[in-house]
């Protein structure tokens, strides 16, 4: 005899359950079902059903849990039933918007963004950097002229010609043409002087051995020269006085000059004389003695290249030189013979044209 199945929660008892209900079905081996979809109780409600088998076999338990504590309610074991309403909820534009709160709690950016927009975005930032990079360019360049015109162009640093000052002229040397050579570049940019080409110029006058030029800021100039003492004056007959150097060169000429310490050399014709070669020999003789026997010259004879002598105090004594060669040895010589009365006695002259050989007379 077939079985049949029975529910003990059911208060109808035999046939069809009632609505809202689902009867448990019978499996092929005869054992009963749960049903698995339904609006009824959850399985895990409703009691333990046994279901006769066909054939008198044995009622099969249900074994499930029933304690609900054990399982979560959005979450059901295979085979079961899921309530979408049980399901845990998530706001998308509350999570949105907690993504994009920033640090302090304000809001940031979106994770959705318009790419149209941040595009344009873009690309305004990009000219703004351009604006940026061109203004500072124009900028400096601007910085850069005024800064040139301060320095070169301005009269910030023009040099003025009362604001220039020479020290170490002499007599023989004149201030005023070392003023005339700087003054020629008065009212240019200090920066802008050509200092190399107004020293060699200073050079090149008779008489200056060195020139040194220094700028004094804001408007002025400095020039330091070294005064090249004369190697002799020339004498031609009247009382015109000729300062020339140990080259040859004409440093000023005076009249009625004090000549003191400087030896003086007659002449016929002072041009033609300084093209001559015995006079040119006489003033590197000259030149090369020291003050303390230049002060006792009295007067210079040349009458060949060769033959080059001075007379010393007056004519108390006579020094031959010869040329200009072994000056040095020559005038070591006549310095320890002069200085030794035993070795001089009373001789006037000596010749050191040959210093292997002096001869006194």
């Amino acid at each position: 005899m077939a079985g049949r199945v029975v529910s003990s929660g059911s208060p109808h008892g035999r046939g069809k359950a009632p609505a809202g209900r689902t009867g448990a079905r019978r499996t092929s081996s005869g054992q009963a079902r749960l049903p698995k979809y339904g609006h009824g109780p959850k399985p895990s409600d409703a009691p333990a059903v046994t279901v006769p088998p066909q054939g008198g076999g044995r009622v099969a338990r249900s074994t499930r849990s029933h304690d609900p504590s054990q399982r979560h309610p959005s979450r059901s074991a295979s085979g079961q039933f899921v309530d979408a309403r049980a399901l845990d909820s998530e706001d998308i534009v509350a999570k949105t918007l907690a993504e994009s709160e920033g640090a302090l709690g304000l809001a940031t950016r979106p994770k959705v963004v318009d790419f149209k927009a941040r595009l344009k975005e873009r690309r305004r930032a990009r000219l703004r950097a351009m604006a940026l990079r061109v203004a500072a360019i124009v900028a400096a360049a601007a910085a850069l002229a005024a800064l040139a015109w301060l320095l070169f162009l301005s009269p910030a640093l023009r040099l003025e010609a009362s604001q220039i000052r020479v020290t170490g002229a002499n007599e023989w040397v004149s201030a005023t043409d070392i003023t005339g050579i700087v003054g020629e570049q008065a009212g240019r940019s200090l920066l802008l002087l050509d200092t190399a080409s107004m020293t060699e110029r200073m050079g090149a006058i008779p008489g200056v051995t060195k020139a040194e030029v220094t700028r004094r800021f804001p408007h002025g100039v400095d020039v330091a020269i070294t005064a090249q003492r004369p190697a002799a004056m020339l004498k031609a007959g009247d009382d015109a006085l000729t300062a020339v150097d140990a080259r040859g060169r004409v440093l000023n000429s005076v009249r009625g000059a004090d000549t003191a310490g400087v030896p003086v050399i007659e002449v016929k014709d002072v041009d033609h004389a300084l093209k001559g070669r015995s006079v040119k020999t006489a003033l590197k003789v000259l030149d090369a003695l020291p003050e303390s026997m230049r002060a006792r010259i009295t007067k210079v004879t040349a009458e060949t290249q060769d033959a080059v002598r001075t007379e010393l105090d007056g004519g108390a004594h006579t020094v031959v030189w010869g040329d200009a060669s072994d000056l040095k040895l020559k005038q070591a010589i006549v310095d320890t013979i002069l200085a030794d009365p035993k070795v001089i006695g009373d001789k006037h002259e000596v010749d050191v044209s040959a210093p292997n050989r002096p001869v006194l007379r």
